[in-house]
């Protein structure tokens, strides 16, 4: 078994479209704009990027705006963090480095969902 998959759910699907793709530099690989999603090549996996309507129900409501769980590996996470900050990208706070000896920096999308860019140690 091989997780290839991870999905996001968005307010805005052109916006968000717009940013996996021009901000954060992932190929976009399908456009079902009107199924309502996208699909972004992200290394080994492909990120599904679905729209969640104002008219959609509570329980699909609650799956925009939160933490993902998804992190992006990334060679210098302080230079990512200074390129994406100056071009709009809201960061939870600075990178830090973790007890397990890594960095990671906390940033939003368009509809708020956060996701982490990651330095892995040096082994």
């Amino acid at each position: 078994m091989q997780l290839r998959t991870a999905r996001i759910f968005v307010r805005d699907l052109p916006g968000a479209s717009r940013f996996y793709e021009e901000v954060l530099g992932l190929p976009l690989k399908a456009r079902g704009g009107e199924q309502g999603f996208c699909v972004f090549e992200a290394g080994p996996m492909r990120l599904v990027v679905e729209h969640v309507g104002a008219d959609a129900p509570a329980e699909d409501q609650v799956l925009v705006g939160r933490f993902t769980g998804l992190s992006f590996d990334v060679a210098d996470v302080q230079s990512r963090y200074r390129e994406l900050s100056s071009l709009g990208v809201a960061f939870t706070g600075l990178p830090e480095r973790q007890d397990w000896g890594g960095i990671l920096a906390t940033l939003r999308d368009p509809s708020g969902n956060e996701l982490q860019l990651v330095q892995q140690p040096l082994r």
